[in-house]
This record gives structure tokens, C-alpha cells and sequence, in this order.
């Protein structure tokens, strides 16, 4: 479990600009991520687009990033969707050589109940050995684990290892902390909340902009995890005025611009109903990442 503290990273999937997977422009990112010194990457979650990847694209992408990574660091395959039964039986359909844990996203749009949503995880458990990382992320599935859930969870499947929290509520998150049993890791999934959920307990983050800035974003979490919050404190200044920037218009197409604008991919391209961010939004972020003192080439 420890191997999932720190820094993950929700990778993009970089597309070309007929919408084809962009290979070359995913190794060169999985290449930036682990040389930045990240922990961990979290492949086809919201960020990579998973809902427009085919099946066939779906296990070509994981096989290359699976490849691509070659142990250097965990690999986590983001497996979630709202008919249970579907998503249990996918299971062995998959080739998961190589993959670490699942990244498992509640529910969406059925709006379970709390008991329907243990039942929902407790038949995902128990269907495979693979440790799986919980995600609550209520302004996308239109429904909230409530900490009770998610730590009976923990406490009664021994596979069940950590949440990625992405509710925005930092009372949540505090009582995820207070009561998880030992060894169950509770993650951020909000960027911008990062160091103040770490300094009342939080494990690490799985993170966006750090696709795009894996180096400065594991000094600012590797610090919090250390204790060093006046080193945190002010990385977390440097990303305060970026974050917004990216999700203004939608995620990952903010990401993807800034991508771009890094010389990291050559396209920005993001699959429909996603398109990319407007003229006027991606010169505010041009000038937002300038203004931070980060270098565009």
C-alpha cells in the first residue's frame, strides 16, 4: 500500500489531431512523468478520456503504458462504471499483466444509495485480487460515498487499500483520516486542496496539472508528506492562480493546452462531447503559467 502514497498522476491520453491514440506523444509524457519523480500513474481515469476510448484502444493504451513504464514505477488501471454486473464480468476480458490496483470511480448517474454503493464495491472485491482504490468523486457521479462507506469497505475487504477523495470537503476527508483503519491511505483528488488536506492526514494526492509539471508538484507533495509545510506552503502558491485556468473550460482539454503549450504533445485534441479550450482561455493560461515563472517553449 505504501507504494501508492505520494504523487499520482491521472495521465492524459494524448490523441492526434485525426483523434487516433498519439503514441509518441504518451511516451514522451510517461517518460516526463517518472523523470519528474512522481510515485505512481493512474492510467484511463476522467482524465484520460476512458468514457470515448474504445475497448480495443482501451487495452492497446494500458498494454503501452504498461510497457512504457516497465516497472519503473505502479501502474493503476482506472476500472469504474454503473452496472456492476458489467463491470465485474469486463474483468476478464482485460489483460491487467503489469497493472497494480484499480482506480474505481462510484457509480454515476443511477445515484445509489450508501448501501447500494458498498454493495457496488463489495461484488468488485470480491472479484478480484487486484488492491482497488476507491473514488469519490460526487460533482461527476452525482452522488457522494459517505466516509462510513468507504471505511466499512476498508475494514472488511482486505483488497480494498485507499480512496482517492475528490468531494472538495475538507470535513470529509478529516474524518476519512480520524478513522481509517491502519494502513488504508486517503488521497486528494483536488489539486488545489492538496497541502491543507495533507496537513490534517491525507496520504498524497492523484493529480492533473502534475502532467504537466511532475517536478515541481512531487517537491510540493513529498515536502507535505515530510511535514515541511512552509516549503509546501509556498509550492502551493506557485499553482494556486494555474489550477483554475485548467479546469475552467473542462478536464483534461485544460491540461492538454498547457501540454502543448510545454512542448510535451504536439496536440491538444480531446475526443467529443470534450472539445478544446477557446482562443481566449488558453491565452489566459499562456499568460497565467508565464506570470508563475515557469518557462514555455
Amino acid at each position: 500500500m505504501k507504494q501508492f502514497r505520494g504523487l499520482g498522476v491521472a495521465v492524459v491520453t494524448p490523441f492526434n489531431d485525426d483523434y487516433s491514440v498519439d503514441y509518441a506523444g504518451f511516451g514522451r509524457l510517461i517518460d516526463h512523468l517518472i523523470t519528474g519523480g512522481i510515485d505512481f500513474i493512474v492510467v484511463q481515469g476522467t482524465t484520460g478520456e476512458a468514457a470515448t476510448l474504445n475497448a480495443s484502444e482501451k487495452q492497446a493504451v494500458l498494454d503501452f503504458a504498461v510497457e512504457t513504464v516497465n516497472g519503473r514505477v505502479p501502474v493503476v488501471f482506472g476500472h469504474g462504471g454503473n452496472n456492476t454486473q458489467q463491470l465485474v464480468d469486463s474483468l476478464a476480458n482485460i489483460n491487467l499483466s503489469g497493472v497494480d490496483a484499480l482506480l474505481s470511480a462510484s457509480p454515476y448517474y443511477n445515484k445509489p444509495t450508501q448501501e447500494g454503493i458498498y454493495q457496488h464495491y463489495a461484488k468488485l472485491a470480491q472479484s478480484t485480487d487486484l488492491p482497488i482504490i476507491l473514488y469519490n468523486v460526487p460533482g461527476r457521479t452525482s452522488s457522494n460515498v459517505a466516509p462510513e462507506t468507504a471505511l466499512r469497505l476498508a475494514r472488511e475487504f482486505d483488497n480494498v487499500i485507499a480512496i482517492k477523495e475528490a468531494s472538495g470537503d475538507l470535513d470529509q476527508m478529516g474524518q476519512l483520516v480520524k478513522n481509517k483503519p491502519e494502513g488504508f491511505l486517503v488521497l486528494s483528488g483536488d489539486d488545489n486542496l492538496v497541502v491543507p488536506q495533507m496537513s490534517i492526514g491525507a496520504d498524497g494526492v492523484i493529480s492533473v496539472i502534475a502532467n504537466a509539471l511532475p517536478k515541481q508538484f512531487t517537491e510540493m507533495v513529498h515536502a507535505a508528506d515530510n511535514a515541511d509545510f512552509g516549503k509546501a506552503k509556498s509550492l502551493h502558491y506557485v499553482f494556486n492562480d494555474i489550477i483554475p485556468c485548467l479546469f475552467k473550460d473542462g478536464n483534461p482539454a485544460g491540461v492538454k493546452a498547457m501540454l502543448q503549450m510545454l512542448g510535451i504533445l504536439k496536440f491538444d485534441q480531446v475526443r467529443l462531447p470534450l472539445v478544446t479550450i477557446p482562443e481566449q482561455s488558453r491565452d489566459n493560461l499562456y499568460r497565467t503559467i508565464s506570470e508563475a515563472g515557469i518557462s514555455i517553449e
